[in-house]
């Protein structure tokens, strides 16, 4: 049985053969989260099972009758480029990681080229992330939070605690949540590839 909170190969399987069925929208990630669970339940549901949205034996049975065996594009699917939306002026010198509020993403600009773009989401109202012009203070590959004990991979900090970061927990809950005020990135490829390009002293720039 797979259930909420499992990582594996198997989940990623899983999301992938929901996803044929077009009861899973977003890219296999492995972790079984609240959006999984919702999509084994509309499967059990639609299908007459028990909806527990736990994937039971008969649920797996059920799912691979109607799913062919994922191909590795399914599993991995490769996302397509994200509009950058308008870029704020400080972003167009130098190397810079320029995160707009407005449509959610990060940009990873140099020279004025747009290099990658990314989901990205914000702390609540009670723990803002702070807007304005920043700079890489320090980065810490697998870092860990001593404020909250959370896990903080691929860490680039630019004022104070808050840093960009990857986030389990946005690639699982999405929007759904929030962070205490860091700029969480929930494409894990992404941010690591990021981690690796970005310096210390580049820019943060964090606008509406």
């Amino acid at each position: 049985m797979i259930a909420t909170g499992s990582t594996s190969a198997k989940v990623r399987e899983l999301q992938a053969r929901l996803a044929q069925l077009h009861l899973f929208s977003q890219s296999p990630t492995g972790y079984y989260g609240t959006v999984t669970q919702h999509s084994v339940s509309d499967f059990q549901e639609r299908h007459g099972l028990a909806i527990t949205g736990r994937v039971t034996q008969d649920t797996w049975t059920k799912l691979r009758s109607l799913t062919h065996a994922p191909t590795h594009k399914e599993l991995y699917p490769v996302a397509p480029p994200k509009p950058a939306g308008k870029l704020d002026p400080r972003c167009m010198t130098g190397r810079a990681m320029c995160v707009s509020k407005t449509i959610r993403t990060l940009s990873w600009v140099v020279d004025g080229k747009v290099r990658a773009t990314m989901d990205v989401r914000f702390g609540s109202q009670y723990t803002p992330t702070r807007e304005g012009l920043f700079h890489v203070t320090f980065k810490s590959r697998d870092h860990v939070s001593t404020l909250y004990n959370t896990a903080m991979p691929y860490a680039m900090f630019f004022s104070g605690g808050q840093a960009v970061h990857y986030s389990s927990d946005f690639a699982a809950r999405g929007y759904a949540g929030a962070s205490h005020g860091c700029v969480n990135v929930r494409d894990k490829a992404a941010v690591s590839a990021l981690f690796d390009q970005v310096k210390v002293g580049d820019k943060v720039v964090v606008y509406w």
